[in-house]
Parts: C-alpha cells; sequence; structure tokens
C-alpha cells in the first residue's frame, strides 16, 4: 500500500465542498496527478474473470435490487455445482484468474454448503475464488451460531481466497434503513473487511451512489473506509458505481424521486473526488459495467488506473435492463486508444502479461 506524500491530506470539510462546488475539469487534473503519482508508467490494468451468482434467492429484498427473488418465485434458482463447474472451465479456457462468487441470502443454505462448494471448486480447479460479500459472511456466521472471525477463518480452509466489496452501498445507516432495512449495518461491513484483513486476506471497497444520499453520505462513506485502510491495509482497489434503478421497487415507489440515470458528469465526479480523497488506496476502478465503454475510457483520465473484469457473465446489474458486455480484446483496444498500456492482473495486481 502507498500513500500520497506529496501534498497533504484533504478533510472531510474540504472533499465534501469539492464535491458540491468544484469544477469537473479541476476535479480531473487533481485527480489525474494522483494517479500518476500511484502509476507513473502509464499501465492500466484488468483481470480474466467471471461473475457466478449461485442463487438470486435473498431474504433481505434490497428496495435498491432488481436481482432477488423469494425462495418460491417461479424464477428463483439456485445453481448445482455441475452447472458452476461448467462456468469455471469455460473461465479457465479463456485464460481467467479469478471467479467472483456472489449471492443473495438464501434461507435454505447453511455453513456446510458454502464449505462443500470451496472445497469442491479448488479440488478441481487453480483459480482465486473472489467470493461472499460482507452480508453473506454475517449471514452463514449468525445463521451458524458463529463470530465473523470465526466464519472467516473456516471459509478460508476451505478455499476462499479474498471478499468482493458488494453489500456497502452507502456506509451511511441513515441510508441503509431506507434502501435495505433488512442488510447488515454499517460497522458490520466494516468489522467483516478488518476481520478479514487482520486475517490477512485481501478484499475490495465498492460504494453505489446516486439513489437518495446526500453528498454528505458519499464523504462518510469515503471516510469509513479510508480510515479502515489506515489500520489494516487490506483493500487492493476501491469501485464505485451508480444506482441502476430499473425494475427495482425504489424506483416504483412514489415517495422518492429516483432519476433514470447519474449522468457521465456526476459519475467522473465522484470518481475524481474517490482518487483525490482514498489517498491509501493503489487502485480506483472505473465501472463500465454501467457506464460503458467510452465513459470507461474517459475515466481513465478521471483517477481510474484499472478496467475491472472482462466479466464473461454478470447477472445484478443486467436484471436492472443495464448491460454492456466486452471482450478481453476490446478492453486492450480501449486502454490503449485512450492512450495507456493495457496489462492482466490477477486479483492482487500481480501483472499477469503487458500488451503493445
Amino acid at each position: 500500500m502507498k500513500k500520497n506524500r506529496d501534498t497533504e491530506r484533504i478533510t472531510k470539510k474540504q472533499a465534501l465542498s469539492m464535491l458540491k462546488k468544484a469544477d469537473l475539469l479541476d476535479l480531473g487534473m487533481m485527480a489525474d496527478d494522483m494517479r500518476k503519482r500511484f502509476h507513473p508508467g502509464g499501465v492500466v490494468t484488468f483481470v480474466v474473470d467471471r461473475n457466478i451468482n449461485y442463487t438470486n434467492v435473498c431474504i433481505n429484498k434490497c428496495r435498491f435490487c432488481a436481482f432477488w427473488r423469494d425462495e418460491d418465485a417461479p424464477d428463483a434458482y439456485l445453481l448445482n455445482k455441475r452447472t458452476i463447474f461448467k462456468k469455471i472451465r469455460e473461465t479457465v479456457k479463456l485464460g481467467g484468474t479469478q471467479i467472483l462468487l456472489q449471492g443473495g441470502l438464501h434461507p435454505s443454505l447453511d455453513l456446510a454448503y458454502y464449505t462443500d462448494l470451496l472445497a469442491s471448486i479448488k479440488k478441481r480447479f487453480k483459480i482465486n475464488i473472489h467470493g461472499f460479500s460482507p452480508p453473506e459472511i454475517c449471514y452463514i456466521a449468525d445463521s451458524s451460531g458463529l463470530t465473523v472471525k470465526e466464519t472467516l477463518r473456516i471459509l478460508r480452509e476451505a478455499g476462499l481466497d479474498s471478499i468482493p466489496g458488494g453489500g456497502a452501498e452507502m456506509l451511511s445507516d441513515r441510508v441503509r434503513e431506507i434502501l435495505s432495512p433488512r442488510k447488515i449495518i454499517s460497522s458490520r461491513w466494516l468489522e467483516v473487511m478488518e476481520s478479514a484483513h487482520m486475517a490477512g486476506m485481501r478484499t475490495t471497497a465498492t460504494m453505489m451512489f446516486g439513489s437518495i444520499e446526500a453528498p454528505e453520505d458519499i464523504i462518510t462513506h469515503l471516510d469509513a473506509i479510508r480510515r479502515l485502510q489506515d489500520r489494516t491495509g487490506g483493500f487492493t482497489a476501491f469501485i464505485p458505481w451508480p444506482f441502476q434503478p430499473g425494475n427495482t421497487e425504489l424506483n416504483r415507489d412514489p415517495k422518492f424521486s429516483i432519476r433514470n440515470y447519474v449522468t457521465a458528469v456526476e459519475y467522473l465526479k465522484v470518481l475524481a473526488l474517490s482518487r483525490i480523497y482514498l489517498d491509501n488506496f493503489d487502485n480506483i476502478q472505473a465501472s463500465w459495467v454501467t457506464q460503458g465503454l467510452k465513459l470507461a475510457q474517459v475515466a481513465l483520465r478521471f483517477g481510474a488506473n484499472d478496467f475491472g473484469s472482462t466479466m464473461i457473465e454478470e447477472n445484478v446489474v443486467a436484471s436492472t435492463g443495464v448491460s454492456h458486455s466486452v471482450s478481453k480484446e476490446e478492453i486492450i483496444d480501449a486502454v490503449r486508444d485512450a492512450g495507456f498500456r493495457p496489462a492482466q492482473r490477477d486479483t492482487y495486481y500481480k501483472i499477469i502479461r503487458k500488451f503493445r
């Protein structure tokens, strides 16, 4: 983990003022300068992986989510191991080094299900399992009568390698009470991440913005993960992504005035501020999954140094009606056309291969 030592760390008050008042291009230049300090070689990375959403059954029923289903819904599913293995086998053939294994909180699954699944995957494949977001970890722990630390130890011994930042949304309990009242509160999300870091596991951090939060909530979120990163250094990257309202309960609720989509300007402003504020994060990821390839290219001049994943498969964002699909070759071309050198990485940001 590096730190930006060239300038003084900006405060929450300064960050809030920047978010509300700063000129977009001024923020972009500041963020681009910081990117260059962290990554002076102009290399932009990506990982070849696949999102495997093993179930869409979820008791949380978050109001911003279009993916969840009740257990008895006609389109509810739980993937069997044969299907999961087939997806992993396809991923490996395409040069994949990681699977993102996430699902809903299924009331019929117990700890044995998860440990058996992890062990079965590791027995058959040499691949990094980046899996089970903090809400899943807490659900497994609570339903098993275990602590978060005990659960992480058991899952890690079974084959879990690293943890994605899902379930963070906005680390403001005021916002969470509206968006996802059944989901874990912000302190438990942070507890899972800190426990994972202390156990030697690496994780990512995410933020969903553009729903019902205020600018102050965004700063609260960024400050929470910056303070945790100061203590542990366990986050590999930060990924901010805009709320996608399509097919969600929140979008249908007349009590809330939800705009159709976050604008490109709003996305770039939050991205740039994230790069500036998170001076202890090495990597900031562009979200082509929600923003498309062209805006992701622009994001590389607003602080992002990572293009995320080829995402051979993606289901959660797609359930909102937003679907962008790109190949490994398209990512390489997009990075190159934006004036950077593309490089394939692994989960831990180790470069596997650079492309001319």
